[in-house]
Order: C-alpha cells, then structure tokens, then sequence
C-alpha cells in the first residue's frame, strides 16, 4: 500500500501543486482545509476571506481527484496564535504569529487531524526542504532553505522540533515560485494565477490597531522626537582583546541593551492611540508633518504609554550591535548541535523573513544567548525570532528578549 499523506490545501497555488507533486511520487494524498479564522474585525476588504479559500482548495481536490475533508481549527488558532498575539503587544513586543502558526497549528493541531485520517505524513507548500542524515546511528532531521531565494520560507519554520519534522513534507521546495505557477497553469488548476496570501497567518492583511483593539485598550500618548547625536548611539568594540570564549559578561549585555529614552530626551511633536500599538522601525501610523524625512519608531515604553520617534532611515537610534535570548526561550532544531554554556559559534542569522543573512558570533551563557552582529542592525525589536543558520541550514532560533 501506497503512503498515506495529508495535504494542507489553503487555497493558494503553493499547497495545490505540493499535492500533485506528491501523487506522482506515488503517495496516497488527501487534501485536508483548516478553518482557523473567520473574524473580520481590521481585516482590509481587498482580502478574500476562508470561504473562498475553501471553494478554490476543493476545486484543486477535485481536478486532481484526491479526497477532501474540512477541519474547523478556530479555536485552537484563538488560543495558541492569537492570544499570544494580544500578550505580546500588550508586554510591547513584536509577535510573529506566522512562526507560531507554523509551530503550534500547522505541524500540531493540523498533524493529529492528519493522523485521524490515517495520515503517515502531514505536507505543506511551504518552501523549503528537509534531508534526513544519520548521526552515531541516529536519524536527524536537516531543515534546509528552498531552492527559490526569493520565496525561501524556512525562517517560518524556526521553531519546528524533530518529531514535527520526521513527519514532515515540503514538496515544492526545490522548486521555484515562476515554476510552480507554470505547473499549475499546465495542470488547469484553478488557483494557478491565484494572488499569494498576505498579512496575518489565516487571518489577512490587517489593520493592526484595528485587529488589536479587540482586546488591547486604545489610550493617548505623546510621541516624542529624539534628535540624533547621543553618545550612547556609538557602538564601541567592547569584544576586542579578550579570547572569543572569556568575552565578559558585562560586554555582551552592553552590546545587546537597547538604548534608554526619557520623554525628556527629547520634544513631544504629536499624540498616539497607544504605544502597544507600534514596533521598532515602524514607519506608518503617527500622522505627524512637517519633516523632510519620515519618521520611524525608535522605542516604546509601554508603561509610560509614550512612542519615540527619529527622522530619516539613516537616523541612528534605529540600529543595534546585538540581542539577547533568554535560555528558556532558546530552540534547537539540530539537538546534535546544542551550544553549552560557555562555548561561543559564528552563525548566519535573521530577524525577519525576507532579510538578507547577517553574520554574527552566538555566545551562549547561563541566562541564555548573547548575539553580536559584525554590523549594526536595523530594527530589532523584543518578541520577534532570530534564527540562526549554517550555510542553508537552519540550526535553531528564539524569542528576542531584548
């Protein structure tokens, strides 16, 4: 008997051509939808929402004549995606819900849907790919970056473990997305020149202070200018002159503490509904003139309710040297590679999808992980992942603390 293997159809070309490619392996595919989502409290109307995702995920079940079935995981994506969304920004952090939606739905709550249905394998469109070694007798599971550098989504994956991975399959991965649209349009697929997804996993593109207004009060508060030319925006290289193992403590945790804002730093040039409402390096939403440049947020004090703003893209407040992970927040993939206390690795690394690769030196401390970066970088903000990579290889990731 062929290998039963569950597709997660979403309705996009991606997951479509994930199934066919799967069926002319010779697999036994089922094509399975989730319902994760169905408010639309900030959702945007150029959006389609989840019924026409389901009509478009049938259509492809059909004409590649798989079975399909329907799960209504709502309320588990309520609890395990976006409630920790609600948390986070309420703590002033930037969640990542699509890293959660991947960790805590798709290769989770979707996988024991799949396993009901007699599911050996659970595959997504995801792209990326997975190779499988042996290490002392033991098989380990590889999650590498898709083929396509364009649309590579392994940083998505980041927090996957191995048993979620020993039963995972990425089909498309070594394909790109000009291709895979190609083979969809062969194929007669209805979603072939579908629009890829965008904003929220299952939930859209949003307006955020919308979204988040469901739960998080909205409240006024000044946004304060911080001019350039503080002494504390320098980055100096307090690494140097020790052995990379016997770098103090008190060097890393200079290097990764964000800089400190008063409201008496600078002047107050407008008001917000919020600061739980804005990140670092956010551009748009302070409805504030009268600059030759844009502003961007710089730090949020969530206590004091006040947004601190710089002007231009060069404006220094905006980047830092490195960040910091608390132990319990750090994740290996590769459990063969655990760092121990001590003991230091060079890395390439991302804070976000779609960023270039940054090289940095990972020092691994009794509290947790200290990241430098060779450059400054922009933008890091509390709550969302760095992912650390070897070649294509991502080797594990955690929750910025700060």
């Amino acid at each position: 008997m062929n290998k039963k293997v569950v597709v997660g159809l979403s309705g996009g070309v991606d997951s479509s051509v994930a199934a066919w490619v799967l069926k002319e392996k010779g697999y036994d595919v089922i094509g399975l939808f989730m319902k994760n989502w169905h408010d639309t409290t900030g959702l945007l109307q150029s959006d389609c929402h989840w019924e026409d995702d389901l009509m478009f995920a049938e259509m492809v079940a059909k004409k590649l004549q798989i079975p399909f079935h329907f799960v209504d995981l709502s309320n588990e994506y309520r609890q395990r995606v976006v409630d920790y969304m609600f948390a986070e920004y309420e703590k002033g952090r930037t969640p990542n819900p699509d890293v959660l939606c991947n960790r805590e739905i798709k290769f989770d709550s979707f996988t024991v849907e799949a396993r009901k249905l007699g599911g050996e394998f659970v595959a997504t469109g995801h792209y990326c790919r997975k190779e499988s070694i042996s290490i002392n007798n033991k098989l380990v599971h590889r999650l590498l970056a898709g083929i396509d550098s364009n649309k590579d989504q392994s940083y998505f994956l980041c927090q996957l473990n191995q048993e979620q991975l020993t039963t995972a399959l990425f089909p498309i991965g070594n394909l790109t997305k000009p291709e895979v649209r190609v083979i969809a349009g062969k194929l007669g697929l209805a979603t072939a020149q579908r629009k890829d997804s965008q904003g929220i996993c299952f939930v859209g593109k949003v307006h955020l202070p919308t979204f988040l207004q469901q739960k998080l009060e909205a409240k006024k508060g000044d946004i304060v200018e911080i001019v350039e030319g503080v002494e504390t925006y320098c980055f100096p290289e307090i690494t140097e002159g020790f052995p990379a193992n016997e770098v103090p403590d008190k060097s890393l945790a200079e290097l990764t503490e964000p800089f400190k804002y008063e409201p008496w730093s600078g002047h107050i040039i407008g008001t917000h509904n919020g600061a739980h409402f804005f990140t670092i390096g956010q551009r748009k939403g302070m409805n504030v003139g009268g600059h030759k440049e844009a502003l961007f947020v710089i730090g949020t004090d969530v206590e004091k309710n006040v947004v601190y703003v710089g002007e231009g893209q060069a404006h220094p407040g905006l980047n830092r040297k490195g960040l910091f992970i608390r132990k319990d927040e750090i994740h290996w993939i590769r459990n063969d590679l655990r760092m121990k206390a001590g003991e230091y690795r060079d890395y390439m690394v991302r804070i976000r999808y779609r960023q270039p690769l940054q090289a940095a030196r990972l020092y691994y401390r009794e509290k947790g992980m200290f990241t430098i970066f060779d450059k400054p970088q922009r933008g890091i903000a509390p709550g969302q992942f760095a992912a650390w990579y070897h070649d294509d290889e991502v080797i594990g990731s955690g929750a910025i603390d700060r």
